[in-house]
């Protein structure tokens, strides 16, 4: 934290010391970043240097993760819809460790469709969406189509 100090202050300090040509001789350079460019000591430098990594490869394996709950929600996809599987999805599943869950937002989705699921395809589901109104129309016609064959095949009736 007091490298930040002392980059705030110190930069425009050695600017009104005549830190004019030092900066041009730094930008003259090979054009990587030194200690004295940034206006930091060597300690301080390795410092930033450290943690600029760590972000770096905390943010990889965020982007990992990410990457590997997109590819477990197409394996569930996959699953409900009997579609072939994806190796690529197995193998960002993998890189990650293997045991990725679904985000919560997807995973209440996914509850939720297979409650409905479920309500639809046990019997009381199926009923409730039958038209019992085109079902017993359907019973009368064909009854009194009966009626009819029967009697023209019958004299009795």
């Amino acid at each position: 934290m007091s490298f930040l100090l002392k980059a705030m202050i110190g930069n425009p300090m050695k600017n009104m010391a005549g830190g004019v040509a030092e900066e041009e001789k730094k930008e003259e350079g090979d054009g990587k970043e030194t200690p004295e460019s940034k206006g930091m000591s060597r300690e301080e430098f390795e410092e930033y240097q450290r943690q600029l990594v760590e972000e770096k490869i905390e943010r990889d394996k965020q982007f990992a993760q990410k990457k590997a709950e997109r590819a477990s929600l197409r394996v569930h996809m996959r699953d409900k819809y009997r579609l072939p599987q994806s190796e690529k999805d197995d193998a960002q599943i993998q890189i990650v460790g293997g045991d990725v869950d679904l985000p919560e937002d997807l995973a209440k989705m996914v509850e939720q469709d297979e409650e409905e699921e479920e309500i639809n395809d046990s019997l009381l589901g199926k009923i409730q969406n039958m038209d019992f109104d085109a079902i017993k129309t359907k019973a009368q016609t064909t009854l009194t189509e009966m009626k009819e064959a029967a009697e023209e095949k019958c004299i009795v009736m």
